[in-house]
């Protein structure tokens, strides 16, 4: 079963796959076509998951794998320059 703590992968697999930066929308909707089957059968996860997937965000700003919000426009995630293997 899905954890919270698997969004953060997913939401660096979203950003890369989308050239290091995308919009919040867009970042739900990528995780949704490729992991909305196992969002599905994640029990409560299933119905917290974009409220997670924006702790996610704020988890990968404190590891400084992702801009801080205030580095980039309103509702862009963006990849923090080289992303280290951790993130």
């Amino acid at each position: 079963m899905v954890q919270k703590e698997q969004l953060q992968w997913w939401v660096i697999e979203a950003l890369k796959a989308h050239g290091g930066r995308a919009e919040l929308l867009t970042v739900a909707k990528y995780i949704w076509e490729k992991h909305g089957e196992q969002l599905k059968a994640s029990g409560d996860l299933f119905f917290t998951w974009q409220y997670d997937m924006r702790w996610a965000a704020t988890e990968l700003r404190k590891q400084g794998c992702i801009k801080a919000a205030d580095s980039s426009p309103k509702g862009v995630w963006e990849l923090e320059g080289a992303v280290p293997l951790l993130c």
